[in-house]
């Protein structure tokens, strides 16, 4: 029994197990923060007064601003046409689309927003 512990392959596996639990440890605590980093934002973010369905008169376009900074726009009969993320800063919001693309707006009351020549309404 003695020589299992002294063999180098025994000590070798040893040590990438406990390596690979400090590891997974480390990799856990950091998958938490970004967890508790996303869950502070998507707090923040339903308590925005901007958050819920925003649309056109015509009712062709239609903005969800998500709690948790996502966004989902309809045109037509196009459900989900783009989707990406925004941020509000003040009365002014940016969106940045999965896409790549990029487009901003002001909301210019609780219950307007000017956005790309559009002058959508909250619903």
């Amino acid at each position: 029994m003695r020589r299992i512990f002294k063999s180098p392959v025994l000590q070798f596996f040893t040590a990438v197990t406990l390596a690979g639990t400090a590891t997974s440890s480390s990799a856990t605590d950091a998958v938490n923060d970004r967890d508790q980093q996303q869950q502070t934002s998507e707090n923040r973010m339903q308590q925005h007064p901007y958050v819920g369905m925003w649309v056109t008169d015509d009712g062709r376009v239609r903005h969800e601003l998500l709690p948790n900074g996502r966004y989902d726009e309809a045109r037509g009969n196009r459900e989900s046409a783009y989707r990406g993320r925004y941020e509000v800063t003040g009365s002014h919001i940016e969106y940045w689309d999965d896409t790549g693309f990029t487009a901003d707006g002001d909301f210019v009351d609780g219950i307007t927003l000017h956005h790309g020549g559009m002058v959508l309404r909250r619903q």
